[in-house]
């Protein structure tokens, strides 16, 4: 088994029920066992389309068998359950977006999958439940979580 972080995120519909399917659906998912959820804050747009309704967002941590591209596959399948369409511009509203963000000691840089997520390091609001689930965790190729962190302050 391997220790995977992911992102959750909702600014469509109800959020929180969106984001609680979510973790439902992973936790049956064969080969996926949920560890933990942080909580669930709300926070401003951030990225190229700024005009948009807040989000709720938090991390999941995960224990799984499943390989990286898998776990993506399942992700995105998720992701399309949920409502979540790829219509309209990147990084603008969506019912639930899943993020992988670290999956173990991986770095992974291929068409459609980089492992940790290229931008992780520079939101508090993936670093502050990333420090809530493990304070001690160390982002491959970024360093510890709190180092990151206080970087931002």
């Amino acid at each position: 088994m391997t220790r995977v972080y992911i992102g959750l995120g909702s600014n469509l519909g109800d959020r929180e029920a969106t984001i609680a399917r979510a973790l439902e659906r992973l936790a049956d998912a064969p080969g996926v066992d949920v560890v933990a959820a942080s909580r669930l804050v709300e926070t401003e747009p951030v990225g190229p389309v700024p005009d948009q309704p807040r989000f709720l967002n938090g991390i999941a941590a995960l224990e799984t068998t499943l390989a990286p591209r898998s776990l993506l596959e399942l992700l995105l399948r998720i992701e399309a359950e949920g409502g979540r369409t790829r219509e309209g511009p990147a990084g603008g509203p969506r019912t639930l977006d899943l993020d992988l963000l670290i999956y173990g000691d991986v770095v992974a840089n291929e068409a459609g999958l980089r492992i940790p997520h290229p931008r992780l390091h520079e939101r508090r609001f993936v670093l502050e439940p990333l420090a809530e689930l493990d304070p001690s965790l160390v982002v491959p190729e970024r360093g510890p979580v709190q180092a990151l962190l206080s970087r931002l302050d």
